[in-house]
């Protein structure tokens, strides 16, 4: 017999109004709720199928089922590292795995992981791609942010990013291209982009296509890894191709054990430490903040972006956001 019960179901969240990057324009944000039942105690997870990495949520449901007797018979968080490829349906098994042992062992999460307990820390809040005029605008409507991250999709960004700066001179900013660049464009781009208000210039150029000289880094805000940046194993290179930031989030490195491993190496190498997400619940923010403690910058805003949140949803105080309650995720 089945020690555990899985269960899983889509969800959709409409946007709070269209949520625009380099590559696509979106009104709704769909993501996969798991729930892994044992002796009565649920734990949950949240993931969200990415087309940037050929997931859809079917394929993300398909992937889930290929295991569905593995982790019905009992697997550890570590035996599923080995079962599962990096991604979204891992991260939602993942992230229900912890919950669950979790709320069995009475522990918050944090304590079985060896980590600090985590605070409340102030996020960033995006600012979707849209004219200089109203990301302008935009920016001025989120004043009680001290730290915006600014998408971009083409030149027009950087009048973006001006227009940002003389709106709100108080805030820090980061950059966000999603890989809208070539490799030939950065000698310009950070010429434009070297500002003391910009603290981040998030993946530039497609992954796997950089290559950013000693020459080009040493007189510009770090150029951080998004889309290049899954695993322990990418650091070395990313390190050596001129990235001096990384941008950890759960949906990448599927799951709280990995980013866990991968946050503290990559701090242990020097890197400037981003926790990021997907747009999603607060049902996929909460594990993330049990790492809060190893990170430089917060990029927890997701719940922030939709018309509408999970039930027992975070709780965003201003710029701050707090760590869940027990009734969202883990003890």
């Amino acid at each position: 017999m089945p020690q555990r019960d899985l269960n899983f179901r889509v969800q959709k969240w409409p946007v709070a109004g269209v949520f625009r990057i380099s590559r696509s324009a979106l009104t709704e944000i769909i993501t996969l709720i798991v729930e892994i039942s044992e002796n009565g105690q649920t734990g949950r997870g949240e993931c969200r199928p990415y087309a940037r990495y050929d997931e859809t949520p079917e394929s993300v449901v398909a992937e889930i089922q290929s295991i569905r007797t593995d982790i019905e018979n009992g697997i550890s968080v570590q035996e599923l590292q080995s079962l599962m490829p990096a991604g979204a349906a891992r991260n939602a098994l993942d992230c229900a795995l912890w919950d669950l042992k979790s709320r069995q062992t009475k522990k918050p999460v944090w304590d079985l992981l060896d980590c600090p307990q985590p605070d409340a820390r102030e996020t960033a809040f995006t600012l979707s791609v849209d004219t200089p005029e109203k990301m302008a605008k935009a920016a001025l409507a989120a004043a009680g942010y001290p730290l915006l991250k600014a998408k971009m999709s083409d030149w027009s960004g950087i009048t973006a990013v001006e227009k940002i700066i003389d709106a709100r001179p108080d805030a820090q900013i980061i950059v966000d291209a999603n890989e809208a660049f070539d490799q030939s464009d950065m000698a310009r781009l950070l010429k434009h982009l070297n500002k003391p208000q910009i603290v981040l210039i998030e993946q530039p150029v497609p992954a796997g296509n950089e290559n950013f000289s000693e020459n080009l880094i040493a007189h510009a805000p770090p150029i951080c890894a998004d889309e290049s940046i899954h695993s322990v194993n990418d650091l070395d290179r990313l390190w050596d191709a001129g990235y001096r930031a990384v941008n950890i989030k759960l949906d990448k490195t599927g799951g709280l054990t990995e980013a866990h491993s991968l946050i503290k190496t990559a701090k242990t190498k020097g890197f400037v430490i981003m926790a990021g997400c997907m747009v999603a619940s607060s049902l996929a923010m909460a594990p993330m903040i049990m790492l809060e403690s190893y990170a430089d910058f917060i990029d927890l805003d997701g719940p922030l972006l939709l018309s509408d949140d999970i039930e027992h949803g975070l709780k965003y105080e201003g710029a701050l956001v707090h760590p869940p309650q027990r009734n969202l995720w883990g003890y």
